[in-house]
């Protein structure tokens, strides 16, 4: 007799923990979903950053990163080399100023056919780089930093996301097109490994989250 009650005591047991073992199996398996390529890399590069707290933003200005733009080829500046580059059907005069033409904003989808409608956007804002490392650099990196052309740091985008945007990190602002997530994170986190500037808690966390979308 005592050792039915033993079993049946037994039974009961399997009948509650049976369901509870089911119900952890399901977030176990959401995090097994499979990564992409590009959100494997992005997250090998981010692993690259040191993270640590922002900066005082004391002492910035934008003239620390003057010229922002440069003249590099004859009379064209970094800003219009960047408006030729990206924009379609680019026509400009002799100071090499754009003067019509077509542009994408890949931050929100929008299609700019007048240049005093575009902006060209540093992906990390100079006041964001100052926070995250370049307080400390010499004039000269700085200079280079707010005119590099082969890092993904120079972008044509429509005049209000680039408002709407300011000096603000992911963790803050993302493009209004999701769609657009995965290659913001990339290519913040790329500049930010070239040029060794850090990241904080936060702004770690929002770009994993960007990258899932890759």
């Amino acid at each position: 007799m005592i050792f039915l009650r033993r079993a049946a005591h037994v039974a009961v047991l399997a009948l509650v923990v049976l369901p509870f073992t089911v119900v952890l199996a399901g977030p176990a398996a959401a995090e097994t979903r499979k990564r992409s390529k590009a959100e494997i890399a992005g997250r090998r590069m981010l692993a690259q950053l040191k993270v640590a707290r922002p900066l005082s933003i004391r002492g910035y200005s934008r003239e620390k990163f003057q010229p922002r733009w440069e003249n590099r080829r004859g009379k064209c500046s970094t800003r219009e080399i960047v408006l030729a580059r990206d924009g379609k059907g680019v026509r400009r005069n002799a100071d090499c100023h754009p003067v019509k033409g077509r542009w994408y904003s890949p931050y929100d989808g929008k299609v700019l056919k007048h240049v005093r409608y575009v902006d060209v956007d540093h992906v990390v804002p100079l006041s964001y780089a100052w926070r995250s490392g370049a307080k400390r650099w010499s004039a000269a990196k700085r200079r280079a930093f707010a005119n590099d052309l082969k890092r993904p740091e120079l972008l044509t985008v429509s005049h209000s996301a680039n408002i709407a945007k300011g000096g603000k990190g992911p963790q803050s602002w993302r493009p209004q097109r999701r769609a657009y997530w995965c290659q913001y994170a990339t290519s913040w986190i790329k500049v930010k490994r070239h040029y060794r500037l850090f990241v904080t808690r936060r702004e770690r966390v929002a770009l994993l989250n960007m990258l899932r979308t890759c």
